[in-house]
């Protein structure tokens, strides 16, 4: 008797292996693939955009935010604080004992 070559065994069991597993049901044609592909790079791509939006949207309001405080502190009650001889009016590192309060 002849001893069968080892590619032919494997080529039975690889038979064996496709037969026991069945057709592949989740297998879609290409098609539907390449069409669920594009769905999805244009739904990360609408999501893209609408980060983004959100994102240049609370820059205009920090921006917003930050003008009105730079114009509160400019603002003639805090005018003697800001001093421009390179000393503020009050150190607030200075011990408060030292300031004779």
């Amino acid at each position: 008797m002849t001893r069968p070559s080892s590619s032919l065994v494997g080529l039975i069991f690889l038979l064996i292996g496709y037969a026991v597993a069945g057709p592949e049901s989740n297998l879609q044609p290409r098609a539907v693939r390449s069409t669920a592909c594009q769905e999805h790079i244009s739904l990360h791509n609408r999501l893209d955009v609408v980060e983004k939006q959100k994102v240049e949207d609370t820059v205009e309001k920090l921006e917003v935010e930050l003008a009105a405080l730079l114009e509160a502190i400019e603002a003639p009650k805090w005018r003697p604080l800001l001093d421009n001889t390179g000393q503020t009016a009050v150190d607030i590192l200075e011990d408060p004992a030292q300031r004779g309060i």
